[in-house]
């Protein structure tokens, strides 16, 4: 059995801290960082939000809904409290600022204000390019020719991989093309970053019926059964009949700041997808390229170290209109407060610099 999800983690972090080798990088902060390493969580055990710090679940949230929902303009992020991608399409914009000479030069701080207040501005520099959402949401594929010959004019055609992901699921879950991709090379050079998780893959499983039985007795809250239920009564309680599971690929990762957000991302992401089939969540693995610690993340990762992992809480979805309109494609009605988290204790935040 492996170790629980935060043991795992802080393993990783004394691993980094151990073995890592110095390395230069692209924001010029500088790293140590290890090769090739892979983490996995029963989702039975619990959510997997890191308790040794706390984390900012709603920023999480509303970053995987950002991603959901095709979008790739920081101005939902920023509408809604979350500044992580704020310095990249800061840096685009001063960028071109400083080289063109055309555009007053904006503090940052000035330079989101005027993303939540002016609409054409935010259009124009919220814009980081075809990255996660819109490679989730909307892959660009050259149309084929016989489809130039029927619609002519129309020179590309998109693809919805999440959907294609769940209809998929739903008609051959035993597929091994079960895929969701977002380095897409063609564009990498419109993306103000490519994608650090660049894809994942899911897997499902049949419950034996002991694995049913203990599920409803969970969903139920069912202490003691006198007799075990039949098959019957298991298929009238929609008790599901698969375990699926998710695994990701992550070519960089920023261990401190980063990791934990993707590993609860990742996270989440299983559970509404396994709402959305009808399945249960099982297992969440995550295989890393460079894994690294930015040199002025060091002091805070050691802090971490000498914490002691809490309970890990649950992650409960609303079952209302919004969660419902979400899974048949419309993510725009879903909203942060649709995932609700129970449970959860950790110890205080520990600050550190984003490197952009």
């Amino acid at each position: 059995m492996n170790p629980n999800i935060e043991h795992q983690y802080l393993k990783l972090l004394d691993d980094i801290l151990h073995n890592g080798v110095e390395k230069s990088d692209r924001t010029g902060t500088g790293t140590i960082s290890v090769f090739g390493r892979q983490i996995r969580h029963s989702m039975s055990e619990g959510f997997p939000l890191l308790t040794t710090k706390k984390m900012a679940f709603k920023t999480m949230v509303t970053e995987l809904l950002w991603f959901l929902r095709g979008d790739t303009n920081i101005k939902y992020l920023v509408d809604n409290g979350c500044n992580i991608w704020n310095g990249d399409a800061y840096k685009r914009y001063s960028a071109f600022s400083s080289l063109s000479g055309q555009i007053k030069s904006l503090t940052q701080e000035e330079f989101i204000n005027k993303i939540k207040t002016d609409d054409e501005f935010a259009k124009k520099w919220g814009e980081l390019g075809p990255i996660y959402g819109k490679q989730w949401r909307s892959w660009k594929r050259p149309s084929t020719r016989e489809e130039k010959i029927t619609e002519p004019g129309i020179y590309h055609k998109y693809i919805d991989q999440i959907q294609n992901l769940i209809h998929d699921l739903k008609t051959n879950p035993d597929s091994r093309r079960l895929m969701v991709n977002a380095w897409n090379v063609g564009e990498l050079k419109d993306m103000v970053l490519p994608p650090c998780h660049y894809g994942f893959q899911v897997y499902t499983r049949e419950l034996s019926a002991e694995e049913r039985r203990d599920y409803r007795r969970k969903v139920k809250n069912i202490a003691r059964e006198i007799a075990a239920a039949s098959e019957q009564m298991l298929d009238n309680d929609n008790i599901p009949t698969r375990a699926i599971s998710l695994m990701w690929n992550q070519r960089s990762v920023d261990t401190f700041l980063g990791l934990p957000f993707n590993i609860a991302s990742y996270g989440l992401l299983l559970e509404i997808i396994a709402k959305e089939v009808n399945m249960v969540p099982d297992e969440l693995v995550g295989n890393l390229g460079d894994v690294h610690l930015y040199s002025n993340h060091i002091k805070q990762a050691k802090e971490q170290l000498t914490r002691e992992p809490m309970k890990l809480p649950i992650v409960k979805l609303s079952s209302g209109h919004n969660l419902r309109a979400a899974l048949k494609g419309n993510f725009e009605e879903m909203d942060v407060n649709d995932v609700m988290l129970i449970g959860y204790d950790s110890h205080p935040t520990i600050k550190a610099p984003l490197s952009n």
